[in-house]
């Protein structure tokens, strides 16, 4: 944490985002030593657009996290790395050299600058709707960098939660110890969302040009989902969960959000700020989130180099109903079809084989790679970068209504009638019937199934709030190998293709901390692990 003290003094250091008619555009400049910042209104949208950095971060919304979401019986490693195989296995150690390393120093990074702002912005002679919208968006990015964080490293037993740093934190005390329990994260990240809400707008009271940037809604949806994790450990934040849900709910007019009608279409650019709509990563052509790009066909036969990183498992395949719209619009089965740089992909069969660890793939967001002309219009014309058009989704309506009927099952009991209302919803979308008795085991399989190889939420850590990681991961993994024959018929055989696991839910419901910034601090206590 010792590094952080620059920072929270001078606000930014290297590339930030320039003040610009488009925030999203990434221009540098440096304030360090600057003797006249925040000053003006210009000075603040500054240090507002500088909040949006670390969206073009490989580390941070490319791979990041996904190697620990990788841990999930979701997905498999498509590519041979030994550690990438150890995160999987449960065998990390803090000088993993995944760029999982890199999410920690980027959440601090934004929460330094969160409390900066908090800090100097309520002082300054500029118009109070400024001032409020700037203190918002400082509120929202801190419990967001937070959320980021504290599940993934944080727990209510031998760890404790992740450093707190505030406005209010002296410098000479910014490398804090961590909390005892990661629930002061979470009641933090509540009320942080709570106070944003209070002061940003709805999203129909913003300019085109700022849609991406937080409102009521988002902060709301986030509250609930860090309620959501702390209700593991101390239900009572089921009553939080709800609140909150009904509060996107219960919204009205051009804010009501609701259900896109038709999944498949969900994932498209134009359907960025549907009715479904409520926090996206934004990105162009040019720069932004790289996560679509990090699976599909390693490589992508010479048309455009995708990743192929993480592949679909067959047991998320089989875990949808005879039926479910979803499971086709999420997986490409072998001998399904898919557009691809303007070409008929036939998926896993004749030239169209694949080098993927479990035979199958992701269809969900490879939208923008459709079109023959879509290299440098929708997607990067560097291969190797892959950001494009496609907001990279954290939180959308279908997981408010999860989120609510799971505080209403797991408080209330199964069967309870609103959430059978909630989850027939989802079933509806999904072309099922809207049959479901709300029970737990309905709960899990209706969220793994709606929400599979989204950036956010992660089916890994509902495995382990769940305590459900130790049975699941004990049980091997399976993919389909296809052969073409000489008449272009194909056959599809089941194989297994990751041995079963030793999950301990005493050391590995957490990930290790990176070993440079426990190293780069006094007093900050490494995992367990």
């Amino acid at each position: 944490m010792k590094k952080y003290k620059t920072i929270a003094l001078s606000l930014l250091l290297g590339f930030s985002l320039a003040a610009c008619s488009d925030f999203l555009e990434f221009d540098p400049y440096g304030l360090e030593g600057s003797t006249n910042f925040w000053k003006t209104e210009e000075d603040v949208e500054k240090a507002l657009n500088a909040f949006h950095e670390f969206t073009y971060q490989e580390g941070v919304t490319g791979r990041g996290f996904m190697w620990f979401e990788n841990c999930s019986d979701n997905m498999v490693t498509g590519r041979s790395q030994s550690e990438a195989q150890a995160i999987k296995d449960f065998q990390m150690t803090p000088e993993n050299g995944r760029d999982q390393k890199d999410n920690w120093p980027w959440m601090y990074r934004i929460i330094a600058r969160a409390n900066d702002v908090l800090r100097n912005v309520p002082d300054m002679s500029i118009s109070g709707s400024v001032k409020n919208r700037a203190i918002g968006q400082a509120r929202f990015y801190r419990g967001f960098s937070y959320l980021w964080l504290a599940p993934w490293y944080g727990d209510n037993g031998v760890n404790g939660g992740i450093p707190i740093v505030t406005e209010k934190t002296p410098t000479a005390e910014i490398d804090q110890p961590r909390p005892t329990s990661v629930l002061a994260n979470y009641d933090m990240i509540i009320e942080d969302m709570r106070a944003a809400a209070d002061l940003l707008p709805y999203l129909s009271e913003m300019a085109n040009e700022d849609y991406g940037r937080p409102h009521k809604a988002a902060c709301w949806a986030f509250a609930a989902r860090a309620a959501l994790y702390a209700s593991q450990f101390d239900a009572k934040y089921y009553d939080t969960v709800i609140e909150m849900c009904d509060k996107v709910m219960g919204m009205t007019g051009a804010d009501k959000r609701g259900l896109y009608p038709d999944f498949a279409r969900l994932w498209r650019e134009e359907n960025n700020f549907c009715e479904e709509y409520i926090f996206s990563l934004l990105g162009n052509a040019v720069e932004g989130p790289k996560f679509h790009g990090m699976s599909f066909e390693n490589g992508g036969w010479g048309l455009y180099n995708t990743w192929g990183y993480f592949q679909p498992t067959l047991e998320l395949y089989n875990a949808y109903e005879a039926g479910d719209e979803r499971r086709d619009a999420t997986i490409l089965y072998p001998g399904d079809h898919i557009r691809f740089v303007g070409q008929d992909v036939t998926w896993a069969v004749g030239s169209w084989a694949t080098s993927s660890t479990s035979g199958l793939t992701w269809r969900k967001f490879m939208s923008p790679w459709e079109n023959a002309d879509c290299i440098g219009k929708k997607v990067n014309s560097n291969m190797n970068n892959a950001s494009n058009v496609l907001g990279t989704c954290l939180i959308r309506y279908a997981d408010i209504l999860l989120m609510k009927a799971e505080a209403l099952i797991w408080k209330n009991g199964e069967g309870d009638s609103e959430a059978k209302s909630l989850l027939n919803q989802i079933r509806k979308r999904a072309g099922l019937p809207e049959n479901s008795q709300a029970t737990k085991v309905q709960l899990k399989n209706e969220r793994r199934c709606e929400l599979a190889f989204e950036f956010q939420p992660s089916r890994h850590l509902d495995l382990v709030r769940w305590h459900d990681a130790q049975e699941a991961y004990a049980k091997p993994l399976h993919g389909v190998k296809t052969t073409t024959n000489p008449d272009g018929s194909f056959n599809v055989q089941e194989v297994e293709i990751w041995p079963a696991r030793t999950f301990n839910p005493n050391v590995n419901h957490v990930f290790p901390i990176p070993a440079k910034e426990v190293a780069n601090s006094k007093n900050l206590k490494q995992n367990v692990y």
